[in-house]
């Protein structure tokens, strides 16, 4: 497990291309099945390594921060799988999109601020 949490990079890897997924499937609509699996299978993958990286960040003493990261990321996935199962069924979904974008703030916020993080915001 831990070429999974000696660097971020498997984990940012897979966060920017499920985004990129993400934004071409709600684009496209209705004909992006095959793209909405892939990005479920990606979704798998921000967890697996997420949640290595969750785990080694219990070694630092900011336990809750790495917790509320977590559960932020974990939101921001059911905002994506929500706003595109809505717009294939035709459904408002302007709130999921505010939501959506809220929680990746806070979610990217925390990642880059926290020890395990790229320093972006030094």
């Amino acid at each position: 497990m831990n070429f999974l949490t000696s660097q971020t990079h498997l984990h940012i890897t897979t966060w920017v291309v499920a985004i990129v997924i993400f934004l071409i499937a709600a684009l496209m609509g209705k004909q992006s099945k095959g793209l909405h699996m892939t990005l479920r299978l990606f979704y798998i993958l921000i967890i697996i390594t997420g949640g290595a990286l969750f785990i080694k960040g219990m070694d630092y003493n900011m336990g809750m921060l790495y917790g509320f990261k977590f559960l932020g990321g974990i939101l921001v996935i059911g905002m994506m799988e929500m706003v595109l199962v809505r717009k294939k069924k035709n459904k408002p979904n302007g709130l999921f999109w505010i939501l959506f974008a809220v929680f990746l703030f806070i979610t990217l916020y925390l990642g880059f601020k926290l020890p395990i993080g790229q320093n972006f915001l030094a």
